[in-house]
């Protein structure tokens, strides 16, 4: 009974001394965390990308430096400590899930601070795009990556799933298969955004044209993109549809696009006053880049001839401004200046007595003309 008593009173005065060490470990992290995060934001000041990476590690370090400080202090404590295996198993997976934390906000400080430097506010914008995109996508690709070793890595801190990935060794090649197939619509996702990260047939901002939907590139996830429409609809598209299917992008090598109005008129309208009104139209405006302003007679039905003028533009949201200005001005000036060149539907009526009324018309409008 003395023995057990002496073994209970040791195992409590040792217990007691390892806690006062953790507390001790913990306030002193806390305190390397307050001191180095000064010290760190005063070095990156001036250095916008190494800030972004501070700024986005900063929660993750909070909770990396305490638990290191304990897993320390748990290693040190004697083996003989009742359920001493346990706290550390359970710090232990507590810190790599802090350090997997620290690891992806390492990664999104970087691809903000690369964004940052690089901002799409710029008129001609293709460069920046480019590296938005490629930031973005190639960061997230990463982070599921980070994501996935550290789930990993905490289940191996586990005998038994160690032991099960043992047994299951000898069925791998199956168990490949069935799994390759089962998780066949996330590793082509992936495998697509690197795809679109490297290859980037679209990026951020990117003017497409998906399924006869109009819209720009929103966002960009591991999975799917985000198609901003025109009238503030959403279309979520697979990152797996780009690589398979065809679209158009506006925006592939240059933000400059052309527009194009459509007139349809008669015969006898004049082209020349046209082209004049054309270019009172389009060179003061603010939205025309001053690269092209033409009309021409493109085609002639037997109702009607087709105008078809072609202006440009830095941007295909100021292309579709100035078309819709060209194509109110133009009409307007077509109805004050020249009203009986708008489309008319003639008919002629050969070989018809007048004088006999609606019933002669129409026998003579059968028998054709005399």
């Amino acid at each position: 009974m003395q023995a057990q008593f002496l073994s209970s009173l040791f195992q409590e005065n040792a217990w007691l001394a390892t806690v006062v060490a953790a507390l001790l470990a913990v306030v002193a992290a806390l305190v390397v965390r307050r001191v180095g995060r000064a010290l760190l934001l005063r070095a990156t000041s001036r250095a916008p990308l190494l800030r972004a990476i501070v700024e986005c590690s900063e929660n993750p370090a909070g909770a990396v430096l305490p638990l290191a400080a304990l897993q320390v202090v748990w290693t040190a404590a004697p083996d003989t400590l009742r359920w001493i295996g346990n706290v550390r198993h359970v710090n232990g997976l507590l810190l790599i899930a802090a350090l997997t934390w620290l690891a992806m906000g390492v990664i999104g400080g970087l691809a903000r601070g690369v964004i940052a430097r690089n901002p799409v506010a710029a008129e001609d914008n293709l460069q920046a795009r480019r590296i938005q995109t490629q930031a973005t996508v190639l960061a997230r690709t990463a982070m599921v990556l980070v994501l996935l070793a550290g789930m990993s890595m905490a289940l191996m801190t586990f005998p038994g799933a160690r032991q099960l990935g043992a047994s299951l060794l000898a069925s791998a090649g199956v168990i490949g298969i069935v799994g390759g197939i089962a998780a066949r619509p996330v590793f082509s996702n992936l495998i697509a955004g690197l795809q679109l990260a490297l290859a980037q047939p679209i990026r951020m901002d990117d003017v497409l044209i998906v399924k006869g939907e109009w819209g720009r590139v929103e966002e960009i996830t591991g999975t799917y993109v985000v198609l901003n429409i025109w009238d503030e609809r959403r279309m979520i598209i697979p990152l797996q549809w780009f690589i398979e299917n065809p679209f158009e992008n506006w925006t592939r090598t240059s933000s400059q696009i052309l527009g194009t109005v459509f007139l349809y008129l008669d015969f006898a309208t004049p082209v020349e006053p046209l082209r004049a009104e054309l270019d009172r139209i389009v060179k003061p405006a603010a939205e025309w880049d001053g690269r092209v302003c033409v009309l021409q007679v493109t085609d002639a039905t037997e109702r009607a001839m087709q105008v078809r003028i072609l202006v440009s533009a830095a941007n295909s949201g100021k292309a579709f401004d100035l078309r819709c200005k060209v194509r109110e001005q133009m009409l307007a000036f077509i109805a004050r200046e020249y009203p009986q060149c708008l489309p008319q539907v003639r008919s002629t009526r050969a070989g018809i007595d007048a004088s006999a009324g609606p019933a002669g018309a129409i026998a003579d409008a059968g028998s054709g003309p005399a």
